[in-house]
């Protein structure tokens, strides 16, 4: 297959600067051009380093940004650099013996030059400069499409078969060998990715050890290989799982892998921690949990904290569904009437939006695309390692007609309110087929009432929280924590591993291990949950844990040595509702899991409850006023 001509590249580049806004021609321009060839030259090679072309398309679009609608000049006039690399590309070709430029001499041409925006862009995602010259140069145009056939066992007790694109994906990542034998689905994870146990064999029959591997989204997953060298790399114990590859992420998939490496014992395959709740005894399972999570990643994560005074809505607003979904209108401008949401936010008013009502966003930021339901989301964020609040879902986009990318910040679009966030987590309660009247503010709990969540959550989003500050797991339940040789932790996806709450680690676990390690020893029912929960309340309330019934008693050794563990991590001595606002978000986020069992969300609904019920009597908020924070958000009515 011959090269792409400069001047097929040229009207690509071209249309590019328009969708942007910008009306310049400039070296963003010509890469993100060569990158939209399907299997062109410049995707294939940065395809073989675990990038996929639209993924650093974005990257480019986010340090170039979008122009103003008010176009200055006609026509589009190349930058002064466009014109110096065009006729550097002139004279490789030249060098070649041919008059005309290709992909390859543009290429070339822009890695040469080295200072522009998007070269600094390609260095700061990983990528060795000299090694993609090298590259640029010596690689065949199109890479085969014929790779040998890498076979597939899948074991019997995989329950649910791999779709084709991961069978795919899996070719592609074990490419060379002869086979790979799929031993096992670990469980425990509330995501679409898969985590695979998976043992390559060579063309001789010799096996490799076994590793982890995880499919998902594209996007989700370069953004973990990123994360984890940024925040997990350098800080995990020697023995632990590791990324050694590059992600796999093919041009013509959806999906991409990463492959997490680890030291096997005799038996080969990694335990994840939902299998051990099963089979441990509950000391065990706390002496573990302190003695081996804790010990072996606090001295550098949670250990490592500072003092973090922050506003709950900033770390655990993003915990919960979108405050708003939007249908996009084709509005050019607002019609009258039309309810303006900025930056800042005040929540108070945007929860008096209704069904119906005309909204303009105003500088939100995009955070995540979906061209094939035709949905982006927005948020307020700082960067795309913080937390997003305030999610805004936009349906109905024609991205042929507009162009969005992750990072981008939207200075307007206009929209009718489909759906609120009350009415999601009103749908998902009656999914569980409540006992109880979910319009009223506190629910019949015994000899006393608790919040309803859906009427109390947003006091806690106000809150002030004097907390501390560490480098997070972010999504720490037991399907990310791998057990292997002597017991030792092996954590994995690192998705959204960051900078947060130090605290947050530890009531995502918890609901985890209540979900595991509790719900099971009832019917399912609510009643099941309200008798479970008197228990789990148990472990706060001091009570002499003797009198308690077996099994409930040893399965709750867990839950108090991770309490134990917060005491320590709390910013004040004592004052538990740092802890509590935390379980309190965690678990009403955990009643919207379609992958979480129903009866595993009937006892989170509950557990959120008890733990608001908790600040409520350790703050006074929702009773006397107690500790809130100033409104923090402006929304305007135009006209």
């Amino acid at each position: 297959m011959p090269l792409i001509p400069i001047k097929d590249i040229l009207i690509s580049a071209r249309q590019e600067s328009h969708r942007m806004r910008h009306y310049y021609l400039g070296v963003e321009h010509l890469l993100i051009a060569l990158l939209e060839i399907r299997s062109g030259l410049a995707s294939t090679i940065l395809s073989e380093y675990g990038f996929k072309s639209e993924y650093v398309i974005d990257a480019v679009r986010r340090k170039a940004g979008k122009g103003s609608r008010h176009r200055l000049w006609t026509g589009i006039l190349n930058t002064p650099r466009a014109d110096v690399l065009i006729t550097l590309a002139q004279e490789i070709a030249m060098e070649d013996s041919r008059k005309n430029i290709n992909e390859r001499d543009l290429l070339r041409a822009i890695l040469d030059e080295e200072d522009s925006m998007p070269v600094r862009v390609l260095v700061a995602l990983g990528l060795d400069l000299v090694t993609l010259k090298n590259d640029a140069k010596t690689k065949a145009s199109t890479r085969t499409a014929e790779q040998s056939f890498v076979g597939i066992d899948v074991s019997h007790e995989i329950e649910r078969e791999l779709t084709s694109g991961q069978l795919f994906i899996l070719r592609r990542m074990f490419y060379g060998y002869s086979k790979v034998r799929v031993e096992a689905r670990l469980s425990g994870g509330y995501t679409s990715s898969d985590l695979l146990v998976v043992k390559a064999i060579h063309m001789d029959g010799r096996e490799d050890a076994a590793v982890v591997v995880k499919i998902g989204e594209t996007a989700l997953i370069l953004d973990e290989a990123q994360r984890y060298e940024r925040y997990v790399k350098g800080t995990l114990p020697p023995l632990t799982a590791r990324l050694e590859d590059r992600p796999i992420a093919p041009e013509t998939s959806d999906l991409a892998a990463l492959k997490y490496t680890f030291i096997t014992d005799a038996e080969g395959n990694p335990k994840d921690m939902a299998a051990v709740v099963r089979d441990w005894e509950g000391k065990k399972l706390a002496q573990w949990l302190r003695q081996h999570l804790y010990h072996d990643f606090g001295e550098n994560w949670w250990k490592q904290s500072r003092p973090y005074r922050f506003e709950a809505w900033q770390e655990y607003d993003s915990l919960l569904p979108p405050v708003l979904t939007l249908q996009i209108t084709r509005d050019d401008e607002p019609p009258k009437g039309t309810h303006i949401i900025r930056i800042p936010v005040r929540r108070s008013k945007l929860n008096a939006l209704e069904y119906g009502d005309t909204v303009m966003i105003e500088n939100f930021t995009v955070y995540k695309v979906d061209r094939e339901n035709n949905r982006m989301r927005l948020a307020v964020t700082e960067n795309s390692d913080t937390s997003h609040a305030y999610q805004i879902e936009v349906k109905g986009i024609d991205f042929e007609h507009d162009t969005y990318f992750r990072g981008e910040v939207v200075e307007r679009i206009i929209g009718q309110v489909w759906q609120t966030r009350d009415e999601q987590l009103v749908l998902a309660l009656r999914k569980l087929d409540p006992d109880f009247d979910i319009d009223t503010e506190r629910m019949s709990f015994g000899d006393k009432k608790l919040p309803n969540p859906i009427f109390a959550y947003q006091r806690l989003l106000d809150m002030t929280v004097d907390g501390t500050m560490s480098t997070i797991h972010g999504d720490l339940h037991v399907g990310n924590v791998l057990i292997g040789p002597n017991d030792v932790p092996l954590l994995i996806d690192f998705g959204r591993t960051r900078d947060g709450h130090t605290i947050f680690d530890w009531a995502n676990l918890e609901i985890s291990l209540i979900s595991e390690a509790i719900v099971p020893l009832g019917d399912g029912d609510w009643d099941a949950a309200r008798e479970l929960l008197q228990y789990i309340m148990a472990v706060r309330d001091d009570i002499d844990f003797d009198l308690l019934p077996e099994p409930i008693r040893e399965r709750l050794e867990i839950i108090r040595e991770l309490r134990s563990i917060v005491s320590e991590r709390l910013a004040y001595r004592d004052k538990w509702e740092e802890y509590f606002i935390s379980l309190a978000m965690s678990s009403l986020r955990a009643v919207t899991w379609k992958t979480m069992p129903s009866a595993s969300r009937r006892m989170m609904y509950l557990v959120s409850a008890m733990a608001i019920d908790e600040v409520e009597r350790l703050t006074g908020i929702g009773r006397a006023g107690g500790n809130r924070s100033p409104d923090a958000t402006d929304i305007a009515t135009d006209g």
